[in-house]
């Protein structure tokens, strides 16, 4: 774990890290806040993970969301959204497969299982290499994410029972078994089985009894990706006939952006804090 960045911000630093991911076989490249309280005591963290073509670089330059941190005494771990590197395999001609478009999967299928096993780097590797390295508390951590990344923090929150103290989106692709993008990448990491599909599906996980913890989902009205990629109500009736409900808030006019993120990602933060701290 090596430190290649660091940015004074609010009293605490932005730092950027660089190691050799044992999940994903190559360098791993991620950011970290740590907010001033983190100078004399250990502090609970949010993960964020990030949408299509993004790397570490976009949520902590747009989302304005150290400000927040620093007040709420939260550290933000930001990881890449796939794995890098000349040997990683890629589709160069596409936005949403390979490269910046890791889905929070772990791959089965060749070429891509050699590398693309990001469901265990962020549940697993990175938050071990977190813990033991870094001023946060061991366990005490809340997940979000926009987009693939909504998608992202919503499976690793069911599917990791206990793991998560809290779990928010922006804009998360809910059920990706139907969902265009969902569809072109699940095939190729996962093949041609669509019941296998399902195992990182947040709908169908839903369905299928996995625990119905609290979730909070924002999701702009003027998005263009809403009526053919996202399906929030999907989640939400997946939850209701379990019983159970979301908080999912339709903000007008508000599209897929980071103006969007950075509108709301305060009262995200807050949610979180008062999970973390409760």
């Amino acid at each position: 774990m090596k430190k290649i960045e660091s940015i004074k911000e609010f009293g605490g630093w932005l730092n950027r890290y660089e190691h050799q991911s044992t999940s994903c076989h190559c360098t791993m490249t991620f950011s970290v806040y740590l907010p001033p309280q983190a100078e004399t005591e250990k502090v609970p963290a949010v993960y964020w993970l990030s949408g299509l073509t993004c790397t570490d670089d976009n949520f902590r330059t747009k989302a304005g969301a150290q400000r927040y941190a620093a007040e709420l005494g939260l550290a933000l771990i930001m990881p890449d959204t796939s794995p890098r590197g000349d040997d990683v395999a890629d589709e160069p001609d596409r936005y949403d497969l390979g490269k910046g478009a890791g889905f929070y999967v772990n791959a089965t299928q060749a070429p891509w299982s050699t590398h693309y096993q990001m469901y265990d780097y962020v549940t697993a590797e990175l938050p071990a290499l977190i813990e033991a390295h870094l001023p946060v508390l061991p366990g005490i951590k809340s997940i979000s994410g926009h987009s693939m990344g909504g998608h992202g923090a919503l499976i690793c929150a069911l599917k990791e029972k206990g793991a998560y103290r809290s779990v928010s989106a922006f804009s998360p692709i809910c059920h990706p078994v139907k969902s265009p993008w969902g569809e072109g990448c699940f095939g190729a990491y996962l093949g041609d089985d669509k019941e296998q599909w399902k195992a990182y599906d947040a709908t169908e996980l839903i369905k299928a009894g996995h625990t119905a913890m609290l979730v909070l989902i924002d999701q702009g009205t003027n998005d263009q990706f809403l009526a053919e990629q996202l399906f929030p109500q999907d989640l939400q009736a997946a939850y209701e006939e379990q019983g159970g409900s979301i908080t999912l808030r339709m903000q007008e006019g508000y599209d897929h952006s980071y103006h969007f993120i950075a509108t709301f990602i305060g009262e995200h933060l807050a949610y979180h804090a008062k999970a973390l701290r409760g």
